[in-house]
């Protein structure tokens, strides 16, 4: 089987997340790291905090905390918060780890070996009153464009211009609030990405055509732009430290790389990090160096940070002139809104993860997400839409077919799956469409299209409902109990299969429907197209118990309770 290397967008060290990060990143590598698994891949899923830049520091700065502990806190913090979501990393590591400090030093020193590095003089804010030059975010004042008041030195949040801290209106220090301001100059570090631009190009072009349309066209379309030389290090006192063996004058000012070189290295240093905790048995080089033609590398981000790993990072990978490997697949997603506006960390619009698992378990949330991914389009987030999906496919459709088959068995045939009579034209038809639909289901997890395969896993559970309103066993006990045991028992073999192909999208849910059956022997992580259209896996006599409802149905109280909390539309 193959070795797939799975990595996410480093969700960013300060605060929580959103539901549209989560779904944009890290959730459906979770549900497609979970599925190669069960198919007998070889997987390491690979994340970390991103930890670096000036929102660290000033978030720091704002708690009273040295943005280490600030850090090492908000790490744990998230971490804490995927645990649970249930996303089954293999290593979810820090961007300020030893092991890319190490690793990003390295890529920088072969850069510069190979010409790629150049170190220029710019003028920059400087802050007397601070005692230092001010990296654009830690410069405020009022936008130019819009007359926003708070806007940063780098972008504006109100009207979203891209800006620089000169072009702001009575600027001031975010550190100390002072007005007195200088402009000076200072030398900093530039990756020449103009001079790998046609490198850059032929690289894309050979990967484009399997990527999907969003991730080609953002590439192409930055790449068309023309690929601009960027510094590569910030007047900062948190971040990868310049190797003094290198530049020993701009280490002894204190650089520090900036974040967006560092960070998208961290993917390699992570791995290290993973290796270096059982280094007997743990080989980090082999998912990252030379491992082109043994390792399938699955990248998944939301459309901002597309152009960082599709154009940016390659670039980096490149210019240092080593066989370190790229990424083959970018799996892109667009937006998710709420109530057809943005998500906003900063301004609390919306709903976050950690909110998200207050109201309700992580099944609910996975589900609904994954089935609603903002592939083709953005996709909006409704209170309304959301409670109608978790009572129609999640409460209705599973939960009700799985309380009702397994109560009523118990019920009439006591604590042991019934045996009935032998399998007839009915279910037949039924395990032929079971093997269909699992085919349909597999074929769009293959493709990460992911949509279709909820689609696909919910028709599964259709199946099983219409079947058992075609056979009716409420009816048939009535006349023919042996025909109604059968019936039971087959739809028994099909909460087993559910629970075993519905456990990347809902892993708690599926465990519980698999311990329902106290099998001596279930060691199945996948259903075969033969298993399928036979239903046997669950044989007469293995005992059984009810497990509680897997999903309740959501309330017209609850759905007002929701919005009330958080709102019924987009700020």
């Amino acid at each position: 089987m193959a070795r797939h290397l799975i990595t996410s967008a480093l969700p960013y060290i300060n605060g929580i997340k959103h539901l549209g990060n989560m779904v944009g990143s890290m959730l459906p590598a979770d549900v497609y790291s979970r599925y190669l698994r069960q198919r007998g891949h070889d997987v390491l899923y690979i994340c970390a905090t991103d930890e670096h830049g000036t929102p660290a520091e000033l978030a720091a700065k704002e708690q009273g905390l040295p943005v280490a502990e600030f850090c090492a806190q908000a790490h744990d913090a998230q971490k804490a918060v995927y645990d649970g979501f249930a996303l089954a990393f293999d290593y979810f590591g820090r961007s300020s780890s030893p092991e890319n400090r190490e690793i990003t030093q390295h890529f920088a020193r072969k850069l510069n070996e190979n010409g790629f590095i150049e170190e220029r003089a710019i003028r920059q804010v400087y802050s007397p009153a601070d005692g230092r030059f001010l990296p654009d975010r830690y410069v405020e004042g009022t936008c130019p464009h819009c007359g926003y008041d708070k806007a940063r030195g780098d972008q504006c949040e109100n009207c979203t211009r891209v800006l620089d801290p000169t072009d702001l209106i009575k600027p001031r220090s975010a550190i100390s609030g002072s007005t007195d301001l200088e402009v000076r100059e200072t030398k900093h570090l530039f990756l020449l990405q103009s001079k790998l631009q046609h490198e850059v190009e032929q690289w894309v072009a050979r990967h484009e055509a399997d990527w999907p349309q969003l991730a080609s066209s953002i590439a192409r379309k930055w790449l068309n732009e023309g690929l601009h030389d960027r510094a590569i290090t910030r007047d900062l006192d948190w971040g990868v430290p310049v190797p003094a063996d290198t530049w020993p004058e701009l280490a002894a000012e204190g650089k520090v790389f900036y974040v967006w070189f560092d960070a998208p290295i961290e993917y390699i240093g992570a791995t290290k990090e993973w290796a270096d905790q059982d280094p007997e048995n743990r080989d980090w080089k082999s998912w990252w160096y030379e491992a082109d033609d043994t390792v399938r590398y699955t990248e998944f981000m939301a459309k901002d940070n597309v152009p960082f790993h599709t154009v940016m990072f390659p670039a980096t990978e490149l210019g240092v002139r080593e066989p370190w490997k790229k990424v083959d697949y970018v799996k892109a997603f667009n937006w998710l809104t709420y109530y057809g506006g943005k998500f906003s960390t900063s301004q609390k619009r919306g709903v976050f993860t950690d909110q998200a698992l207050d109201i309700l378990p992580a099944d609910y949330w996975r589900y609904f997400l994954i089935a609603n991914a903002p592939e083709s389009d953005d996709s909006s987030f409704t209170w309304e839409h959301f409670t109608a999906t978790v009572n129609k496919d999640l409460a209705d459709t599973l939960g009700n077919f799985v309380n009702r088959v397994l109560s009523f068995s118990r019920k009439r045939f006591g604590d042991e799956v019934p045996a009935g009579g032998e399998p007839g034209e009915a279910e037949a038809r039924l395990g032929e469409e079971i093997a269909r639909l699992l085919a349909e289901y597999e074929e769009h997890m293959e493709a990460l299209q992911f949509r279709k395969a909820a689609a696909a896993l919910r028709a599964l559970w259709s199946a099983g409902n219409s079947y058992l309103e075609e056979k009716a066993p409420w009816l048939e006990i009535k006349t023919d109990k042996e025909s109604a045991a059968l019936t039971l028992r087959t739809a028994m073999n099909l909460i087993h299969l559910y629970a075993v192909v519905s456990e990347p999208f809902i892993p708690t849910a599926a465990k519980t429907m698999r311990e329902a059956f106290s099998l001596t022997d279930d060691t199945a992580v996948w259903v075969s197209q033969d298993e399928a259209k036979a239903l046997a896996s669950v044989p007469a006599g293995t005992p059984f118990t009810v497990p509680p409802v897997l999903f309740a149905k959501l309330t017209d109280e609850d759905l007002a309770a929701y919005k009330d909390r958080f709102g019924g539309e987009a700020a």
